[in-house]
């Protein structure tokens, strides 16, 4: 039995003034006003929330409990985590009103914002309505629960209220490795704020949690998490007039140092919540209007602006360690170079820079001080310790992506910077990884599948395009002879790719260039895979698949198409692939596909899988066995527009936008439609490279200072628009419309100095009529081209 303990003070609260200005009794709901907010599902609200910070962030279930969730620290994942170490499992509250007691935690609606949350308790038969909010402040180790409790009886009420906190400080994945060894906790309380101390005896960990105002008791209470931890109570009278509401504010604060910062934290979070609040709606409303899309397919344009905000969710900051997105929540709360790789291309389409810059210093120091010679890492927790020094792919798709920053950025100090990183990447990749010497590196790809090691399609094609940009790079730094060599090592990739990867029976590229006998053995492992899984049709072909290679031996490496996976596909994403055969290759692996999108690995599809709508159903033990992602249907649709077919990348957009909010409100799952992750960064890589560089066009050539503009809509966008797209010091609108037989595009830009080159890709170019603004050039190499400095340029055309 929980024995309470009551400090010398008034147990009768004051009551609380209406909410007209950012004040400690403020409403949080006043103060977010008409911020935009997506309601959640009632099938999903005993499933994961987020409520994201830069320092803090909070995992929970949407009804408002806290069970033990996930599987990297076996159910450790969830409740508050303050890296690299964890705070809390969780909180929650009970109501005595009479001699009845209610549990808050069995929301009957749950409402996510982009930067706080919402649970509705509805407790009409007790005549009560209870709300919960939360939100993290940036820069803040801590963050601010709110409880708003309305009596909707015709009389006054009286009740308690009691707050439980259940602290365990524990430290993160790999902690061992670094020395973070688990201690048990203790508690004190602190007389003077009201409020719980508790810290981890054997390490300088602390939490701190209390209300706006003293308890009317307090005490100790058990458990029911696993860990070293323990629960905290305070409790809370409350006088509530007929048809009145009252506000009570608990600050949780964390320190990994000290236990001054803790209260100090604890403090400024109490006094400058509604500032922090609103110093935080503003950011967002920042991010919400750079790359502003406006089309008519409402789905999709409330997709792209709520990835904006879920590409916020995932910067982590760890003070000795630095700044980064993190993979995504709740399972993979640290960094990931390739999971990087793909999202910063995002991140800096939608104009987030900063996290952008962080990340690649992050990832390149760290590689450097455990591989030093240019290897790029694969995953690393956040206490520093590298689990994995990285797949092979994730070295030649470091190189790209700098390409592609400093093609938005312009900054030559950023190439100079990384440039040296690429060029002993690339002489690690081919001298210790390409034993045979025939230019296809050895080694993981994306696809972690067992044996999956020997010359694979994503390597051999991101290493292409990492010699092609790094030709360039080179080229920039004055290095002529440096880019002569990395632009025939890419031309000759180029070739041997189309070559010898490409397999004709299948209509598609190979999963892998290897023997006969490594084909075997794989074939073997896919067909149990395939018989488990209940997929004759993909069981029949890989018999068929072994007996042509027992008919028709080789001693020679060759293409073998085995699990149909996704990166058979990455010639198109890349571009490399020759026109003939990547249309062929994207109309076979529409084969692979669902409602929601591409799956991970082909023999798992099953023969109905065109209409398969329903939740995804994963096994015990997480895996991604069966699994669609959003990461190979936004390469399909990356590669439907390389080829010319924006209408089939729209549709691949649409079959993943199916499942955003279909879980989580305001996020889209890592597997479709509500599986893995339930925010993850590289979901902005999907969207934004097609939407922002493909179907606008927008094409940067910062450190020329210019902009191309090659526009490639969807036959069925009328109209669309795309605002406030920064590149370097310059910001940029694309405007687009089809109207009565006729196209109108318009461009508009901020800085001076800049070009704008317009490739709109109609007619001739007599046939073209400038609305508005001056073309100082026009060219016609291979289709119209129009050139001008000026703020504006329009132009409109007849649609053939």
């Amino acid at each position: 039995m929980t024995s309470f303990k009551t400090p010398m003070i008034s147990l009768l609260l004051l009551a609380l003034p209406g909410c007209s200005g950012p004040e400690k009794g403020a409403s949080m709901a006043v103060l977010i006003g008409d911020a935009p907010y997506i309601e959640g599902n009632a099938e999903y609200l005993d499933s994961p929330f987020v409520t994201a910070g830069d320092r803090v962030y909070l995992v929970g279930h949407q009804n408002g409990s806290f069970p033990e969730l996930g599987w990297h620290i076996p159910g450790e994942m969830g409740g508050i985590w303050n890296h690299p170490v964890k705070l809390m499992d969780g909180f929650g509250a009970r109501i005595r009103i009479d001699s009845d007691t209610v549990a808050l935690d069995n929301a009957s609606n749950f409402v996510n914002y982009p930067f706080a949350n919402k649970h509705l308790f509805s407790l009409d038969d007790r005549q009560l309505q209870v709300e919960r909010w939360q939100f993290v402040p940036d820069r803040t180790e801590g963050l601010l629960v709110q409880y708003v409790l309305t009596n909707t009886a015709g009389s006054g009420r009286e009740l308690d209220f009691e707050f439980t906190a259940y602290a365990d400080l524990c430290p993160t994945w790999l902690g061992d490795q670094s020395g973070m060894i688990d201690s048990r906790d203790e508690a004190e309380y602190l007389g003077e704020e009201g409020a719980w101390m508790v810290k981890d005896q054997g390490n300088p960990w602390f939490v701190c949690f209390g209300a706006d105002r003293p308890p009317g008791a307090y005490a100790g209470v058990d458990t029911p998490y696993k860990g070293l931890g323990l629960g905290n109570s305070l409790r809370y009278t409350l006088e509530i007039p007929p048809g009145a509401s009252r506000v009570l504010n608990f600050a949780i604060a964390g320190s990994l140092e000290k236990r001054e910062a803790a209260l100090e934290t604890f403090s400024r979070l109490k006094g400058q919540w509604p500032q922090d609040l609103l110093a935080k709606k503003t950011r967002y409303e920042r991010l919400a209007s750079q790359s502003k899309l406006r089309i008519p397919d409402q789905k999709l344009q409330q997709a792209f602006e709520w990835l904006k905000y879920n590409c916020d969710w995932l910067v982590q900051t760890v003070p000795g360690i630095g700044t980064g997105i993190t993979a995504g929540i709740p399972d993979y709360p640290w960094w990931f170079g390739v999971d990087s790789e793909y999202a910063l291309k995002g991140y800096m389409a939608v104009g987030q820079k900063d996290a952008v810059y962080q990340t690649i210093a992050l990832l390149d120091s760290v590689s450097e001080k455990v591989n030093g010679n240019g290897r790029i890492l694969h995953e690393m927790s956040t206490n520093g310790v590298v689990f994995n020094k990285g797949n092979i792919n994730e070295t030649p798709q470091f190189a790209s992506l700098i390409w592609e920053i400093y093609q938005w950025s312009g900054d030559v100090a950023f190439l100079r910077r990384y440039f040296p990183t690429i060029k002993k990447g690339l002489l690690w990749l081919m001298e210790e990884n390409d034993l045979n010497k025939n230019l296809f590196p050895d080694g993981f790809g994306m696809m972690e599948i067992h044996g999956l090691d020997s010359e694979m399609i994503d390597v051999a094609s991101y290493t292409q395009r990492a010699f092609s940009d790094a030709a360039q790079m080179a080229e920039h730094l004055g290095d002529t002879a440096l880019a002569l060599g990395y632009r025939q090592t890419a031309d000759r990739l180029k070739a041997k790719i189309n070559a010898e990867f490409w397999s004709p029976a299948f209509g598609s590229y190979a999963d892998f260039l290897g023997t006969d006998a490594q084909a075997l053995h794989l074939i073997e492992d896919a067909m149990v895979r395939a018989d488990t899984l209940e997929k004759p049709w993909a069981v029949d072909e890989l018999k068929q698949t072994a007996a042509t290679i027992r008919n028709h031996p080789s001693e020679d490496l060759r293409p073998f198409v085995v699990h149909h996976n996704w990166v058979v596909n990455t010639p198109m994403e890349m571009k490399i692939a020759d026109s003939a055969k990547a249309l062929q290759a994207l109309d076979s692996a529409k084969k692979f596909m669902n409602p929601y999108g591409m799956f991970v690995t082909g023999i798992d599809r099953d023969a109905s899988a065109g209409a398969d709508e329903g939740s995804f159903k994963g096994s015990k033990v997480f895996s991604y066995t069966g699994a669609v992602m959003t990461l190979p249907t936004g390469v399909q649709a990356v590669a439907e527009n390389n080829y010319g077919r924006p209408d089939e990348a729209l549709d691949y957009l649409q079959r993943m936008s199916r499942s955003f909010s279909y879980a989580l409100p305001g996020s889209m799952y890592e597997v479709s439609p509500d599986y893995g992750m339930m925010t993850q960064a590289w979901n902005i890589y999907s969207f934004a490279v097609p939407i922002v560089q493909q179907f606008f066009g927008i094409q940067p050539r910062a450190y020329d200072r210019e902009v191309i503009i090659r526009p490639r809509m969807p036959s069925s966008w009328e109209r669309a628009s795309l605002e406030n797209v920064l590149v370097a010091d310059n910001q940029l609108s694309v405007y687009f419309e089809r109207k009565e037989g006729k196209a109108t595009l318009r461009v508009e830009q901020d800085a001076p100095g800049w070009t704008l080159t317009l490739v709109p890709g109609g007619p001739a170019t007599g046939q073209y009529q400038v609305l508005e603004g001056e073309v100082q050039q026009v060219v016609e190499p291979k289709e119209p081209t129009f050139r001008t400095q000026g703020k504006v340029l329009e132009l409109q055309w007849e649609i053939p």
